[in-house]
């Protein structure tokens, strides 16, 4: 891809670019490196990697946190007063949703705010429940998955950041809403027997895109965190992000890696998912990005080897990412 900059534009804001861009045939792996003239950095807070991977281990205690189940209603109890301890304004949307399998499902989005009448807000996703079966996996594969990565880490790392935020003497200058997803994980296998049905992963996106916890309810924009755990991970442009909100994805992976994250935000579109920011962007009309593991190395399995398998459990989070990713978003929140 190529990006065109207006010399003259430049000259008359006072602006001096270098850019060089590398990019491969295969993959769109880019390099860029721009200098210019930029406003003064805000510090964020530090980010707390041992806390966050606390917070992940306490979801995991609980079990997995399958709807109609008493480890997910335990671990929604918990999250709620996680917020409440960290103080943000909590709202709780409690629904029903009929599953691909034909469960009605008892579900429960939870909202926190923090500075509830600013104006300018910023939104954070991630979604609580898990998968109620390891469908990828050979060895017991209708048992559900523990789900360290896949729920746990995306909700360890917000309410990490709620706490910072909450403890620092120095706030953002935006109000910072969180939403915690629940139902996304209880979508139609690929090998159902079931005739195909639309729209079964992502319930609570679903719900809330359509039935917002305030009815006149907007953001600047969205940042969904799924999967942002793992030992090693990389996290490339996903496609839906790029379609809908190309300036958010470019925004927080310049961030990443200004502050140190290069190894993690990589500069590689990947194809689009769908996830709960696809219903938030296309029902809610929010612009939204997802923050997701990109198996560079084997795209065929998206989301690496332990994805809706038995070895997605603590064993393989690393406090290492969790800060990149954790560390990443505050730099967001603290430079809007």
């Amino acid at each position: 891809m190529k990006n065109k900059i207006n010399m003259l534009t430049l000259l008359l804001v006072g602006i001096l670019a270098l850019y060089s861009c590398d990019s491969a045939e295969k993959g769109g792996i880019q390099q860029v490196s721009i200098e210019e003239t930029e406003a003064p950095v805000v510090q964020a807070p530090e980010f707390n990697p041992d806390t966050a991977y606390a917070l992940i281990a306490k979801q995991v205690a609980f079990g997995p946190r399958v709807p109609n189940t008493p480890a997910h209603y335990a671990t929604g109890e918990w999250i709620i007063q996680k917020l409440r301890e960290y103080g943000a304004e909590v709202q709780v949307q409690n629904f029903q949703m009929r599953a691909y399998d034909g469960k009605m499902l008892n579900l429960r989005n939870i909202i926190a705010s923090y500075n509830p009448g600013a104006a300018n807000r910023v939104l954070l996703a991630a979604h609580w429940d898990t998968r109620p079966l390891a469908d990828k996996d050979e060895q017991e594969p209708e048992k559900p998955i523990e789900g360290a990565n896949d729920g746990a880490s995306g909700v360890g790392v917000l309410l990490e950041i709620a706490r910072t935020i909450h403890e620092a003497e120095q706030k953002p200058g935006v109000g910072v809403d969180m939403i915690f997803f629940d139902g996304e994980d209880y979508g139609q296998p690929d090998n159902s027997e079931l005739p195909y049905q639309d729209n079964t992963w992502c319930l609570g996106s679903q719900y809330w895109s359509k039935n917002k916890h305030n009815p006149n309810y907007r953001a600047n924009y969205g940042i969904l965190l799924d999967m942002v755990g793992a030992e090693g991970a990389k996290f490339a442009r996903e496609g839906t992000s790029m379609q809908y909100a190309k300036e958010i994805v470019n925004k927080v992976w310049k961030a990443g890696n200004r502050i140190g994250y290069s190894d993690y935000f990589k500069y590689v579109n990947a194809p689009a998912i769908t996830d709960d920011h696809s219903y938030v962007n296309a029902w809610g009309n929010i612009r939204m990005i997802d923050i997701i593991e990109y198996n560079m190395s084997n795209p065929d399995d998206y989301f690496g080897p332990y994805h809706h398998r038995h070895t997605d459990n603590m064993d393989i989070i690393s406090k290492n990412t969790l800060k990149a990713v954790g560390q990443t978003v505050l730099h967001v929140l603290y430079n809007e």
